[in-house]
């Protein structure tokens, strides 16, 4: 169902000089929940970000969600399909490219979200619906980490998808 997209990588030569580092073709495949395709597209250990890091932060690591750092990854939510009811220790910000997505709060608040919108999601419980029969929705995800949420004297946890 996905399609593909190109990542392109930059970095430095020993001059100092900028540089495209690495140039490849990325696919998005099936999460084990089977209501999305993720693409890992970079990661960091940790904010603020290392640029002296030479790993390939493409390669680490962060779960389905987030575990510390940063992380921007393309997900392509299949027809008719939504996300389990979740929560992360996270700042995420959500851009859709194509399709439509529908966010689900868990006080029953549904906004409707299409291509150009993008969402700021504040640690809030949420899921992800594709209302389409037949169109996959895109969308890119940037997640840092960020300090849980506290409402008076107590602290939200986390609730992970599985």
């Amino acid at each position: 169902m996905s399609t593909s997209f190109r990542r392109v990588v930059t970095g430095h030569n020993s001059e100092g000089e900028a540089i495209v580092k690495s140039v490849d073709t990325l696919l998005p495949t099936l999460i084990p929940s089977g209501d999305a395709e993720f693409a890992q597209v970079w990661t960091t250990e940790a904010v603020p970000a290392d640029n002296n890091d030479e790993t390939d932060g493409g390669l680490r690591d962060v779960g389905l969600t987030l575990r510390g750092g940063s992380a921007i990854r393309v997900v392509d939510m299949l027809p008719g399909k939504q996300s389990p009811m979740h929560r992360t220790h996270s700042l995420d910000f959500g851009i859709v490219m194509s399709g439509e997505l529908e966010l689900v709060l868990d006080s029953g608040t549904v906004e409707r979200l299409r291509a150009g919108d993008i969402v700021v999601q504040r640690g809030t419980n949420h899921l992800w619906r594709n209302p389409s029969a037949d169109t996959p929705a895109r969308v890119v995800f940037v997640l840092i980490e960020a300090a849980p949420v506290k409402i008076g004297t107590r602290t939200l946890e986390e609730r992970q998808p599985h």
